[in-house]
Formats: structure tokens, C-alpha cells, sequence
């Protein structure tokens, strides 16, 4: 014979036994006395074996060799459900995303994007590194991250989704400006708007020198705003202790960059797609 377990009349049984009698395991598990005897007297037609021993006259119950038996069973079957369901009503651990930036994109703009990301999906863990696109690229081809978002020339390779960029030239709002050779306040080497300033200065026939480097997008707005030297940045950097400078000041415009979203090599989890639709409608 082949019979399955009811959860529920291994709790009744369990509980009758515990207590000692009907009427007290009536009350644990919030039954009536009458159902308990019927729960109890189904279990044991099903496993056909009798398995409590009824005092009428005190009210007490004792277990026979096959309810001692069955008892020790069932027990470790209900704490077994028990922590099943436990472990199913908990959330599962958050995924994990990796999300490379570019280093002028850092900071408050960055939190600001990923507070809203966290907000909407708080099952996803978001790792983020920041670096330069050369960098970037990198990582994704050895599969460090995941996604990156990289300033690049525009149409320059496949993307996720993409934004233009407008760059313009910004100055310290006091001071002169000095002509040969042009100070500049820029990024390290690899970075896209330094190679842009520089290739423009060039063609126009003058001479530049790096007045100042850094690292991230407030130290080249600081030398700016200071008067150390000129800039090319996205217009969204420009401060208010700027001052942009255009073709009457030798500056010609420059042709739009891009911010592009990409993937590495590998396929994207779900959790990574969902990040990419999630930056490409708020970039966007």
C-alpha cells in the first residue's frame, strides 16, 4: 500500500499526543474536539494501524508502538514544511549587477539615477565602478561588469541605447584669457573630451599646455572656475563661475559626442536587461 502524509493530520496527531487528550489539542490548533477525533481517526485508516489508546474516563490518550513510531516521523515532517515555508516566504537574495561609469559621470548626478533604480527594484544589488571608456571597455570584454556607459565618438560601435552630447568651452568667469600656448584643465589621458580639446587647439594653429589634470568632473570644474586654465566639457557641466567661450574668443564649436550604453561579450542576465531599460528611459 502506498499512502501520502496530510500535513494537517500530522499536526492534529502531534498536538493530541502533546497535550495529552482531545480537549487541549482542540484549543492548539483552534479546531473543534470533534474534528480533532475525526482528523486523528482518517490518519489512521489511512496508514490502517491504530495509533492512540483513549482513557474515557480521564480523557487521557497514549500512543501505541505505531503512533510512538509514527509520532517521531511526523514531527520531523512538520518542522521539515515548516522550513520550507519559511525559506519560500523570505526573498531570495538580491542579484547582483555590475555597472561601469565614466568618471566625469560620478557623483550627484550618478546617486541621484541610482537612488531611483534601488527604489524601483529593490530584488536587484547594483554594483557600480567608475573609470575612463578605455577602461571600461576592459573590463567588459574580461567580463567584469556587466554594462557600461561610456563616452565615445558618435556611431562608433553598437550600443544598448545612446545620447548626444553637446560640449562647449568654458573659462573662469574673472580673469583673461591667455592666448600661447592655451592652459588647459582636463582629464587623464583617454578621455574624450581631452583628446578633443586638444586635436581642436592644434588645427587652429596654436600651442596648448596641460595647466591641470584630474581625476574627476568637480576638480576640472574647480581649475576652471579658478582661473587655472580652459575647458571642453558636456554643457550640463558648466557652472555658474564659468564662462562658455565661442568662435569670437578663437574657440570654434565642436561637433556632438556620445554617451552610449553597452554590453560585453557574454549574454545579458534579466536583472541586467532590466537595468538597461531602466538607464536607457531615464537618460533618456
Amino acid at each position: 500500500m502506498s499512502f501520502g502524509f496530510d500535513l494537517d493530520l500530522l499536526k492534529t496527531f502531534a498536538a493530541v499526543v502533546d497535550c495529552g487528550g482531545f480537549t487541549k489539542a482542540a484549543e492548539r490548533v483552534h479546531l473543534t474536539q470533534s474534528t480533532v477525533s475525526q482528523q486523528v481517526k482518517k490518519l489512521e485508516q489511512n496508514i490502517d494501524s491504530v495509533l492512540l489508546l483513549r482513557d474515557k474516563s480521564s480523557g487521557t490518550v497514549e500512543t501505541t508502538e505505531a503512533g510512538e513510531r509514527l509520532l517521531s516521523y511526523a514531527r520531523r515532517i512538520l518542522a521539515t514544511a515548516e522550513e520550507a515555508s519559511e525559506a519560500m516566504r523570505r526573498p531570495s537574495a538580491p542579484r547582483t549587477v555590475r555597472l561601469g561609469v565614466p568618471e566625469d559621470f560620478a557623483g550627484r548626478r550618478l546617486i541621484d539615477l541610482l537612488s531611483g533604480f534601488s527604489a524601483a527594484s529593490p530584488h536587484i544589488r547594483l554594483d557600480t565602478v567608475s573609470g575612463w571608456s578605455t577602461e571600461l571597455r576592459r573590463q567588459l570584454d574580461a567580463g567584469e561588469i556587466d554594462l557600461a556607459l561610456i563616452k565615445r565618438e558618435p556611431g562608433t560601435g553598437a550600443s544598448l541605447a545612446s545620447w548626444k552630447e553637446k560640449l562647449v568651452w568654458v573659462k573662469g568667469a574673472a580673469g583673461s584669457l591667455e592666448a600661447d600656448p592655451v592652459p588647459l584643465a582636463v582629464f587623464p589621458v583617454g578621455c574624450i573630451y581631452r583628446d578633443r580639446a586638444i586635436r581642436a587647439i592644434e588645427q587652429s594653429g596654436r600651442r596648448w599646455r596641460i595647466a591641470y589634470t584630474s581625476q574627476g568632473l568637480m576638480g576640472v570644474q574647480a581649475a576652471v572656475a579658478s582661473g587655472l586654465g580652459i575647458s571642453l566639457l558636456p554643457s550640463d557641466a558648466v557652472l555658474p563661475e564659468h564662462r562658455q567661450l565661442g568662435p569670437n574668443d578663437g574657440f570654434e564649436e565642436q561637433p556632438l559626442s556620445e554617451l552610449a550604453l553597452v554590453k560585453g561579450r557574454a549574454s545579458l542576465s534579466n536583472e541586467a536587461k532590466f537595468l538597461g531599460r531602466f538607464l536607457a528611459n531615464s537618460l533618456g
